[in-house]
C-alpha cells in the first residue's frame, strides 16, 4: 500500500499478520477486499492518511509497507 500516491485507490489483498501491530489495525477495519484511498501524505511520506470504510486513518509508511493492495 505504501506505493500509492495521494487520491489513488485500492483493494487490499494481503496483509502481514505476524506482525503484532497488523492485528490492531484489522481490528480498525483493514481486512482482505476492503478498499483504502489515499488521501494525502506527510512530505517525506511518513505519515499517510487514508480513508476506509467511511472514516479516515493514519498510518505510518512502515505499517502500510505490510499491506499489500490490488489496483
Amino acid at each position: 500500500m505504501a506505493r500509492l500516491r495521494p487520491g489513488e485507490k485500492g483493494r487490499v489483498t494481503q496483509i502481514d499478520e505476524t506482525r503484532p501491530a497488523m492485528k490492531r489495525l484489522m481490528d480498525l477495519g483493514i481486512t482482505r477486499g476492503a478498499t483504502i484511498e489515499v488521501i494525502r501524505a506527510a512530505p517525506l511520506g511518513d505519515p499517510i492518511e487514508v480513508r476506509l470504510r467511511g472514516f479516515m486513518l493514519t498510518l505510518r509508511r512502515a505499517e502500510a509497507e505490510h499491506i499489500t493492495v490490488d489496483g
